[in-house]
């Protein structure tokens, strides 16, 4: 077994939906938006903008933003088979890599965020706070994919709430 440490983490969940299904809801501005992020934006190496249902691809740069936070997430897709496989940067300096396997009756997610850095300040926000954070985005994936409802918070502002992402566990 792999000795855990604090410059990477892994995340694994079984979902009853198809692999189609799955790649559409990570390689999609439509599909990320159902399920995770307020708004996504995809850009093509020539500065083009992705149409809501087009497959992400290798060098593309992304805009991510989620309900309850004010903030932006940039980055670049640095895999995108077109089939069970996207990683794209994230948090300004790791990588995030989601694989699917089909498993006949559902499909197993495997999400790694790697290459953190280990001072203490990453260990609190990146290595607690996406562990954390990626622990319940699977989930509502789970649950919006086969129960067909969401689980993050849209009713309730939390943005003015200090410290909202590392106690509310549906931002």
């Amino acid at each position: 077994m792999e000795t855990l440490n604090f410059n990477s983490f892994t995340k694994k969940i079984y979902i009853k939906a198809s692999l189609e299904k799955l790649y559409w809801c990570w390689a999609t501005k439509e599909g990320i938006e159902s399920w995770f992020l307020k708004k996504a934006q995809y850009h093509c190496d020539n500065g083009n903008r992705h149409e809501p249902k087009e497959n992400i691809k290798i060098g593309d740069s992304y805009i991510w933003e989620w309900h309850n936070w004010n903030g932006q997430e940039k980055g670049h897709v640095l895999q995108a088979n077109g089939k069970d496989f996207v990683e794209f940067s994230f948090a300004e300096v790791s990588k995030v890599s989601v694989s699917l396997e089909d498993k006949k009756d559902a499909v197993l997610l495997t999400l790694k965020q790697y290459e953190i850095p280990t001072d203490d300040k990453s260990k609190l926000d990146i290595y607690n706070g996406c562990s954390n954070g990626w622990t319940f985005w699977l989930t509502n994936l789970k649950a919006y994919l086969e129960h067909g409802i969401l689980l993050n918070e849209k009713e309730f502002d939390l943005t003015e709430i200090p410290q909202a992402g590392h106690v509310f566990v549906n931002m």
